[in-house]
């Protein structure tokens, strides 16, 4: 598992799924592998169904009004959404294959049991469910990692969740900030929250992102953002439940070296110059005879400039050179020597 071995010294990049197999298996192989070219160090999926999740009603309460998913059901949405659990043995075999961790999100007990039959090495809690203390609690006893996603969730849910995870002795979570709408709008984000969540909580902190484009994870991974986590699809014109706010795999590519561009140039916080800078010394301003001057002769505006490059004393010695006389000969464009002020 790449995960802890990623976050010490750059970020984690999670390629979700979700529902754009768009209910086609040859879908879903097709995403893990080109996720992998694209240079994601995770795919992951959720392990769900309907009937794990809602129940088949539709009165009111049931029905999604607005965005991506107006007028359906709950349970028809997870209906469609869903990858199917016979698929999810041959898609970690599919990551293995390629070179990425696999992931899931279990959404019950027996999603978790289902999980672990699989052998994997860690898990994911949704957002949504970040108030199932009983399902945390489930997971955590597990004993494996935990990347937990804080959509929605105030500072006490979290400490509850975290809570819930010390009570099984696991405290190996990673907390995504999250801001659950599909797609987020930047005015939303709120990404600047990210340290004092590192603070607060003491745990490594991450972003799952529902925005368009590159900008939040290139702008949380500044922040401090250990974790990305992605949706991604094949092509939005293959319609499905998540396609709407989905990245093309392309766009994901792009996206991933961004994010590992942005992790390179923070660097570290030091004042030691580069190698490359170092080559910038000699192009500093010095100071240097630009009239030839006599020994005994004064210095003076006239006969010393502060110039480029860097070949005689500095310039902030410029004014106490001017109280003083040439202990030798200058002739034009000779560098002015430390001797002069000793």
């Amino acid at each position: 598992m790449k995960l802890y071995e990623k976050i010490k010294n750059g970020v984690y990049i999670i390629a979700e799924m979700s529902a754009n197999h768009a209910g086609k298996i040859e879908n879903a192989f097709r995403i893990i592998e080109e996720a992998a070219k694209a240079g994601a160090d995770c795919v992951k999926i959720q392990t769900y169904t309907a009937d794990t999740l809602t129940i088949n009603c539709t009165d009111e309460p049931y029905m999604i009004k607005g965005g991506l998913w107006d007028g359906y059901n709950y349970y028809k949405l997870y209906q469609e959404a869903y990858t199917p659990w016979e698929w999810q043995k041959a898609l970690k075999e599919k990551c293995e294959e390629v070179g990425v961790d696999f992931l899931s999100t279990p959404f019950d007990k027996s999603a978790v049991d289902f999980l672990e039959n699989l052998g994997v090495e860690f898990y994911k809690i949704a957002s949504f469910e970040l108030v199932d203390i009983p399902l945390i609690e489930y997971v955590a006893s597990k004993g494996k990692p935990i990347v937990m996603s804080c959509g929605m969730g105030s500072i006490e849910e979290i400490e509850e969740a975290l809570a819930a995870c010390k009570r099984q002795h696991n405290e190996n979570v990673i907390l995504l900030k999250c801001c659950s709408q599909y797609p987020a709008q930047f005015e939303d984000m709120n990404v600047s929250v990210i340290p004092d969540m590192q603070k607060r909580f003491k745990k490594p902190i991450g972003l799952s992102d529902h925005s368009f484009g590159s900008l939040a994870p290139v702008v949380a991974v500044s922040m401090g953002a250990k974790v990305i986590e992605k949706h991604v699809c094949l092509s939005r014109y293959i319609e499905n439940p998540d396609s709407g706010f989905s990245m093309e795999m392309s766009e994901f590519a792009q996206m991933v070296q961004n994010v590992r561009n942005a992790v390179t140039l923070m660097g570290k916080p030091t004042y030691e110059l580069t190698e490359h800078e170092k080559n910038g010394l000699a192009v500093r301003r010095s100071l240097v005879a630009v009239q030839p001057i006599a020994q005994g002769e004064a210095f003076t505006e006239e006969n010393v400039r502060s110039i480029r490059p860097a070949i005689g004393i500095k310039p902030k010695y410029y004014n106490a050179l001017l109280q003083k006389n040439a202990k030798k000969s200058y002739r034009f464009g000779e560098p002015i020597q430390m001797e002069e002020l000793l």
